[in-house]
Order: structure tokens, then C-alpha cells, then sequence
């Protein structure tokens, strides 16, 4: 009926029980397991060492690295903690190692005891250029109820030797003398080696593809599934319609993507067949029948090998091999440099900002390359008022012949709709910005009642339809960006951010970054956040240091492959995510009025505590010491659930999916520079194992666009930082500077004092030339100071109407500019741009003052070079 295709013997071991994740055999001998630690007589074992690119941030090409083979034994527990309150507890034990294996393996249960024997043993096939984080877990098996999670144990398999026996005992509580007593062993495998990619943080594995063709010879009287399924793969499970009309749907072959040397196996469940009338009903056969599982590394490449063999039906399978020569054949990027295409606008770039420069600095002579500095442009976010100031403050560096100085505009939430606004024209920065004044000017003070009517509502429900449609998680947050579309434009608003690269084409503009965060479920943005940015170029993480292109971002990804590529969402979509309001939780309002989340913390996170283990392993700076992790209870759980729970969070399929954290990268300097996470230091729970980011405003964390600018590749000379935030002007500056003081990255320290605080002007400049590296910042908080009494740069107002125009309230509680207005009046929307305007042209003075140093700062570097 069928061909079964077993794996090879595996090595002969004497346990009490064995539990196989293989597909081929390993090792020439594995030695009975003992419990003492000795090294392996008669095999030469080469150290481990730092692999040549452990802490450089670019991409290498493609390096072969040879498998090793662990193998765990689960001996015993001793004086186990009760979890029922009757009887001992009934433990047994899992075991998960995801970057070997996607299951988890378990031990038998061992009933009420307190001092648990299993004595099984577990092999995995592992790399160990990726950091290999065993998860041990001690649960209590309930019949009622969920089982009890007691504890788990988080071992760095990395600290192990190679080729020596390692009994480990993991002590839980000193003062409870519960002990948990593991044997390791790790040796070579045999096999060829894997060829990887890695920028020192993430890890691109081998990955193969299965197709699988089924041939249906005859008829089916009914429709049937065969389902077919490779654990870990990216595809998961497929099933074929077996129809009466011998065709077969959908049709073939389809294909599956897994990673090599994750030992994968595939599992065919059959069609169920009818029962047989005549048979007694113990006999009666109405379930599937199961193919025994395939192990994929034991089929030859490249050939079509029979799986079953019916006289209806027949099911074919091929592996192939996805070859990599060289990191460009990934669809990802793995590095911290800047793209070639931003590398190329900043060489086109530099020839209008040295010209300009020369002009606004008065300059006698020409500057050369080395001389000109990057000057960028940061905003804060803040909805409509955001919106509205930013074209206020373009037009002031247009008028002031700053325009053509900047190289970036960064900005998030409200910005992001004024930039996403003005690019739409390609030469936006060579012409007068009063006509996209003027329609920004209309959009913002129109009624916005006919956003929910009827036909709109229909409206947004075939767009959320379509996009559903096209293979995207949709949320409320795409509603949002669905209204924000009406607010901002008259009707569809076709635009996507691939689209800009037409303003960049010739370096005529500066070039926009776009900002929000990730976050996860059951953490706050004070404990969980990473850093994303969005360019026409790429958008990526900055602390994985990888990006992708952004039309193809949402679309399916697997260990660095496009798998499923979607359509480019258009703009609104990322107006949505990037301007989420819904993602509000209550650790938000709390962080609002108090600075520290320790309170909550104390009740609600689960405890990571480090432990005793003998023997007491060395570890060096890139290892992980071994901790136990317990559980919130369930009453801290539900109450952690209900203080980090956001409204909406927009989805997105997770570009990173499936790539491995590299084992040394604690010691990127990459990663080091980003690293603010609780969970920076459990691999197994960082972002490149979801399936999807869940991406909320940037401001739910601080409201501040400049991480981008940081990066050490961008190089910013100079920031001119332009607050746009309601409230406090100081306090998100403030805490940026915390936040970039304790990340190690270079930036002013920002100092203002209570009666700065009490009457802020409206610049204030800062330049810190005895620190190598550190960015010139001028920061423009939004006040209303000469304003009031100056209707341009040396004009004082006279008369009742002009003093009226410099009335703009911008600080209190009765400001009609709130966050969450969604309208203006003509007369409010001309006084803001007014404002915003005025602010730089009246101290466009300490603007030329940083051009001048940071220029000067640049002769200087290039002279002592």
C-alpha cells in the first residue's frame, strides 16, 4: 500500500527510556552514559572559540560550521515541593530547545513522589553557532485541571565542553533542597557542515524545501483529505481534496519550507476509510490510517521518492536544497551598514547640502567631502497638531535656506502624515510649500462628520475585506488608518512609501525616516520595546540590524526567504500603526504620572532568579548564566493581563521569523545598542520566534523619532530637534537623554532649570565638542514667547488684530490644539503654522551656530586622521 523511508540506526545507549529527534545517524559510538565528568578517550576535540565575526556588524558571506550532537538525561528530582495538597506531587519534565527542535519532549510522569526517577535520555542534532538555550521545565500533571508549571531551568548549552560527560545539578531553593540532576554531553556529528549567514545577532540556517505531488488514479465516491505535515516548517500542514471527480485540489505539488538540520519529519495522515458492515464493532475500522513519520534528511536531493503507493492515489515527494552563495541571495539584510541605496543618496545628497552650506554660511571657498556634516531633522508626534506644525517649520527652513542643509527628517505619529503629505511631490523642496500649506490647511479644517456615515462605513468594510484578502492579520488599528485616509485627503489615498524613492532619486530632498516600536503581550513599553524604523528604502529592526524592502514588508518571510510576498500596503495602513492611539493600556496612563513601574512589577512579573549548580561551569561574557524562571500566579497574571492590555495593536507578519540569535550576540555592539528589553537575555522569547510584531505609536514609549539618527552608520552631525508634544516640552527630551545615557550612546546632556522649565524659550542650543561623536543638538520646544508680541524677526505688532494673531495658546488646558482634536479652525491652523515658522526664523541664528561647529569639528577629525 505504501513506502515507509526509516531513518538510520541510531547509536546504541543504555537508558531507562529513549526519545529520538534525529533523522540520521550522528556520532560513530555514543559510550554508555555515566555520571561523573571525564573527557572522551580516543577523540580529539577542538575548542570552541569565537567565530571570526563575533562582533562585526556587517554581513560575512556564506561559512560552513560542522553539527554537534547533545544529549540530555533527565536522572532524578529530589526533595520535590508539593503542589497538591493531598499527595506528592506527579512530575515529569520537558524539555525545549527551539533552535533544535519546534517540539517539546517530555518524560514520563512519575506519581506521587517526591524524589522522581526517569532516567531518560534526549538527543538533539545542534549548531552551536547559534545560542542554544535549553529550557528545562518541572510541572505537576493534573487530571482536572491544567498541570502546575513548578519551575523551569534555563541552561546555555554553549558552556559545555565538547567531548566530556557533565553531570549538572541544579539547585532550586537552597533552603528547600530541591535538586534537579541532568547529565550533558555534547560530541561531533557526522554530516556535512552547514553553511550559515550572520551579521554577529541573528543567524540564517540551511533551509530545504519538500514538494509533495499527489497522483489520483481513480475516482473517490466522495471528496477525502490526505493531510500532510512537517513540524517547524513554515507551511505546517496541507491537505489535498481527494474529489470524485479524480482531480485534485488545490493542485500540485505544493511545497514545504524547513530548516535542515532542524531534523524534520514528515507525517502523512491517510484518508478515512469506511467501515466495514460485517465486522463486529470492535473491529470496525473509521479511522485515518497514519503513514509512519519520514525523516526528510534520510531522502536523497533532488529526486521524486513514493511515499504511498494506493491503487487510487499516489503521493510523490522531493527535497531540494535552497542555496545560498552569498547574502544577497537572502530577501532579508543582515547588517548594521546602511543599505546601498541610502549610501547613494548620501553621496548625491552631499553635493546640495555643500552648496547650500557655502551659501548660508557665507563660506569663501568650497567644501570639500570630508567637511560636510549630516544634519537631520527630528519631530515628535502629537496628531493634528503635529500635523500642522510641520509644515510650518518646512517653510521656515525653506525661507531661511536651511532646507537644502538637512540630509534626514525623521518623525512619528502626526509628523508622519505631514511627510507622507509633502512627498508626494518629488521636487517638494525646490518650490513653494504655500500651496501644500493650503490643502493641508483645507484637509485639517474640514467637518469631520462624514466619517462614519453609511457609505463611508461601507467604505472602510471593503478596504478591511480586501486586505484580508490579500493575506494580511487585519486589526482596528487598519480602521484607523482607514479614518485617518478621510481626514487627510478628499479620497483614496493610493500613495505607498516605495513611492518616495522618486523624491530621492537625485538627492534633491532630505531623506525621510518614519519611527514606531514593537511590543509584546503582557509587557509594558517600559519592559518590552524595539526600535523600528521605515525609509523608501528598507525597514527594520535596529537592533537585529534587519531590513527588509519595504514593499515587501507584511508579506511572509521564513529564515531570511519572502515566501509569500503581498501587496505593498498603501500609506494609510502605516498611518494606522504608526499613529496608534488605540494602543493605549493602563501601565501608560500610570508611567504618565509616575515615573517607575516598580510597584506593579513587584506583584506581576514573573520571578527570574540565578541559582546554584554544581559543577560551577566557567562563563565567559557571551554566555548566559543558568536561572530558574517562576511563573506569575494566576491572580498576578490577571492582573499584569489587565494593566498591559492595549486596545489594538496592528499586526504584521514578522520578517524575522525563524532566524537564530547568534551565539556570541550579548557582545554585538549592535545589539548592545539597542538592548532595553526584559527579555533581552532569553533568547527563546525574543522577537525571531513570533509570527507576527505587534507595532504600536512610538510615543507610547518616549515621543521622540531619533533612535534612527543615531546609528552609528548615519553619522548625524547635527539634530534640530523640533518638540511637538502637548504638556511638558522637557520631559520627553529628558527622557531621551536618560534612555541614551543608559544605552552608552553619544548624546548631549540635556540641562534646564526650574525657571527654564517655568518659562521656556524658544530654543536652546547644545554642544558637547569634547565628546568624539556626540551629536550638536538645538531643540525648539513649542512656545508661544516673542511670538505674542513679533509678527516676524525684528517686526513688532502693532494694533488690536495683530496682537490677536500672536494669541496662540500652545500650553494650556484650554489649548485647541489637543492631541485629540481632530479639527482645526482657518484662523488656528494659520496661527500654529505661524508659530512654528516664526520660532526658527527667529533663532535661525544658533541653527547657523551648529552648522559652523559641526564644520569646524570636521576639519578638525579629518586633520587628526
Amino acid at each position: 500500500m505504501f513506502q515507509q523511508h526509516l531513518p538510520a540506526q541510531l547509536p546504541s545507549v543504555t537508558t531507562h527510556a529513549l526519545n529520538v529527534v534525529t533523522a540520521a545517524p550522528w556520532s560513530n559510538s555514543c559510550q554508555g552514559l555515566g555520571i561523573n565528568t571525564y573527557p572522551m578517550e580516543g577523540i580529539e576535540s577542538e575548542p570552541m572559540g569565537h567565530c571570526e565575526w563575533q562582533c562585526d556588524s556587517q554581513c560575512k558571506q556564506v561559512e560552513a560550521f560542522p553539527c554537534n550532537l547533545l544529549s540530555v538525561r533527565i536522572i532524578r528530582m529530589r526533595n520535590l515541593r508539593k503542589a497538591d495538597a493531598l499527595s506528592q506531587s506527579d512530575c515529569y519534565v520537558t524539555l525545549w530547545l527551539p533552535t533544535a527542535t519546534c517540539e517539546k519532549l517530555r518524560t514520563k510522569t512519575i506519581n506521587n513522589c517526591k524524589n522522581p526517577v526517569w532516567n531518560e535520555t534526549f538527543y538533539y542534532r545542534i549548531q552551536r553557532q547559534v545560542k542554544n538555550v535549553l529550557e528545562l521545565c518541572v510541572c505537576d500533571e493534573d487530571a482536572v485541571s491544567p498541570d502546575d508549571h513548578l519551575f523551569t531551568i534555563r541552561f546555555d548549552v554553549a558552556r559545555l565542553p565538547v567531548d566530556e560527560r557533565v553531570l549538572m545539578y541544579f539547585k532550586s531553593a537552597p533552603e528547600a533542597q530541591e535538586e534537579l540532576e541532568v547529565e550533558f554531553m555534547i560530541e561531533p556529528a557526522s554530516g556535512p557542515p552547514e553553511n550559515i549567514i550572520t551579521n554577529g545577532v541573528l543567524v540564517c540556517r540551511e533551509v530545504c524545501t519538500l514538494e509533495a505531488e499527489v497522483d489520483q488514479n481513480k475516482p473517490h465516491r466522495s471528496k477525502k483529505d490526505l493531510s500532510l505535515t512537517v513540524k517547524g516548517s513554515w507551511e505546517g500542514t496541507h491537505c489535498f481534496k481527494l474529489g470524485s471527480d479524480a482531480v485534485v485540489t488545490p493542485p500540485c505539488p505544493t511545497t514545504f519550507h524547513y530548516v535542515k538540520y532542524k531534523e524534520p519529519t514528515l507525517d502523512v495522515m491517510l484518508p478515512k476509510k469506511k467501515s466495514r458492515r460485517n465486522a463486529c464493532s470492535c473491529c470496525r475500522s473509521t479511522k485515518a490510517e497514519d503513514v509512519p513519520s519520514v525523516m526528510l534528511n534520510s531522502l536523497p536531493i533532488g529526486k521524486k521518492v513514493p511515499i504511498v503507493e494506493d491503487k487510487k492515489y499516489h503521493l510523490h515527494v522531493k527535497v531540494d536544497d535552497c542555496h545560498c552563495d552569498c547574502p544577497s541571495d537572502l530577501d532579508v539584510r543582515l547588517g548594521y551598514d546602511l543599505c546601498p541605496q541610502e549610501q547613494e543618496f548620501l553621496i548625491k545628497r552631499k553635493r546640495h547640502v555643500a552648496q547650500a552650506l557655502k551659501h548660508v554660511l557665507q563660506l569663501d571657498y568650497d567644501l570639500q567631502d570630508h567637511e560636510v556634516p549630516v544634519v537631520a531633522v527630528m519631530t515628535t508626534g502629537g496628531g493634528l497638531r503635529s500635523f500642522t506644525t510641520t509644515f510650518g517649520s518646512m517653510r521656515a527652513f525653506q525661507k531661511s535656506h536651511l532646507l537644502d542643509c538637512i540630509t534626514y527628517i525623521s518623525g512619528l505619529s502626526g509628523t508622519s502624515w505631514a511627510m507622507a503629505h509633502i512627498y508626494r511631490d518629488a521636487y517638494w523642496s525646490q518650490k513653494s510649500l504655500d500651496e501644500q500649506i493650503n490643502e493641508a490647511k483645507k484637509q485639517a479644517t474640514k467637518s469631520k462628520m462624514g466619517m462614519f456615515t453609511i457609505e463611508r462605513m461601507k467604505y472602510y468594510n471593503q478596504q478591511l475585506k480586501q486586505r484580508k484578502q490579500e493575506g494580511y492579520k487585519t486589526t482596528f488599528i487598519d480602521l484607523w488608518g482607514l479614518i485617518i485616509e478621510y481626514l487627510l485627503n478628499d479620497g483614496k489615498d493610493n500613495h505607498r512609501l516605495s513611492e518616495q524613492r522618486e523624491a530621492l532619486i537625485e538627492g534633491q530632498n532630505p531623506l525621510p525616516i518614519y519611527v514606531t516600536i514593537n511590543i509584546k503581550e503582557k509587557y509594558s513599553t517600559q519592559d518590552f520595546k524595539e526600535w523600528l524604523e521605515f525609509t523608501p528604502y528598507e525597514a527594520g529592526f535596529l537592533k537585529y540590524g534587519t531590513y527588509i524592502h519595504p514593499e515587501n514588508f507584511g508579506s511572509e518571510f521564513f529564515m531570511g526567504r519572502l515566501i509569500k510576498k503581498l501587496p505593498e500596503s498603501r500609506i494609510v495602513y502605516l498611518h494606522g500603526m504608526w499613529s496608534s492611539i488605540f494602543s493605549l493600556n493602563l501601565m501608560y496612563i500610570w508611567n504618565s504620572v509616575n515615573s517607575s513601574e516598580e510597584f506593579w512589577q513587584k506583584w506581576t512579573r514573573d520571578k527570574i532568579i540565578d541559582i546554584d549548580e554544581e559543577p560551577n561551569l566557567p562563563t565567559r561574557p557571551y554566555e548566559l548564566k543558568s536561572h530558574m524562571f517562576v511563573p506569575a500566579g494566576k491572580l498576578a497574571n490577571d492582573l499584569r493581563g489587565l494593566l498591559t492590555d492595549r486596545l489594538s495593536v496592528a499586526q504584521y507578519h514578522n520578517f524575522l521569523n525563524g532566524l537564530q540569535l547568534h551565539n556570541y550576540y550579548l557582545e554585538s555592539e549592535g545589539f548592545n545598542r539597542w538592548k532595553a528589553t526584559v527579555l533581552d537575555h532569553c533568547p527563546n522569547q525574543l522577537t525571531e520566534h513570533d509570527p507576527h510584531v505587534g507595532l504600536v505609536d512610538a510615543g507610547f514609549f518616549i515621543n521622540t523619532s531619533c533612535p534612527p539618527l543615531l546609528r552609528p552608520a548615519r553619522k548625524v552631525d547635527v539634530i534640530l530637534h523640533l518638540s511637538y508634544s502637548a504638556g511638558s516640552q522637557t520631559l520627553p527630551l529628558e527622557q531621551t537623554c536618560k534612555y541614551y545615557m543608559e544605552q552608552g550612546i553619544k548624546f548631549p546632556k540635556v540641562v534646564l532649570t526650574d525657571e527654564d522649565k517655568k518659562h521656556m524659550k524658544e530654543c536652546y542650543y547644545y554642544n558637547e565638542s569634547e565628546t568624539p561623536g556626540c551629536p550638536i543638538l538645538v531643540f525648539f520646544p513649542l512656545v508661544n514667547d516673542t511670538f505674542r508680541y513679533y509678527k516676524a524677526p525684528g517686526v513688532e505688532r502693532c494694533g488690536d488684530a495683530e496682537m490677536a494673531e500672536g494669541d496662540v495658546d500652545v500650553s494650556t488646558c484650554h489649548t485647541p490644539y489637543s492631541t485629540f482634536c481632530l479639527a482645526y479652525s482657518d484662523e488656528n491652523f494659520d496661527k500654529l503654522v505661524n508659530l512654528s515658522e516664526y520660532n526658527i526664523l527667529n533663532n535661525q541664528h544658533l541653527i547657523l551656530q551648529a552648522l559652523h561647529a559641526a564644520v569646524e569639528r570636521k576639519r578638525q577629525q579629518w586633520c587628526k586622521d
